[in-house]
């Protein structure tokens, strides 16, 4: 497997967004092969050992996409900062971390 930013890594097994990794790798709680990470490092995820917190990161997900047409009303994202309902309460994968691609306003099917 080849190297990929750690950051990416982190945000694909499912620890926190792109961003917010970036600020986790900065404030010194990831490590890489027991040493302390920097922003800007490669990983190879078959050979080196990942930590955040002091646990072990493994990327054991297989992704299952989910074509659903939203009906009006709901907003595609996770979380609302209006507290109206999302495509997530439509749909129920217990274990699993969805995320919606593609924005669609609340009043558009």
């Amino acid at each position: 497997m080849e190297e990929v930013r750690l950051q990416k890594y982190l945000a694909e097994a499912g620890i926190a967004s792109r961003r917010k990794c970036e600020e986790y790798i900065e404030q010194g709680r990831v490590k890489v092969n027991n040493e302390i990470a920097k922003l800007g490092t490669k990983v190879n995820p078959e050979a080196d050992v990942i930590l955040f917190d002091n646990k072990k990161i493994e990327k054991k997900e297989e992704l299952v996409y989910i074509l659903l047409n939203k009906p009006i009303g709901y907003v595609s994202t996770v979380t609302d900062q209006f507290d109206r309902e999302t495509v997530l309460d439509l749909i129920n994968i217990p274990g699993r971390r969805l995320v919606p691609v593609g924005r669609l306003d609340m009043y558009t099917s």
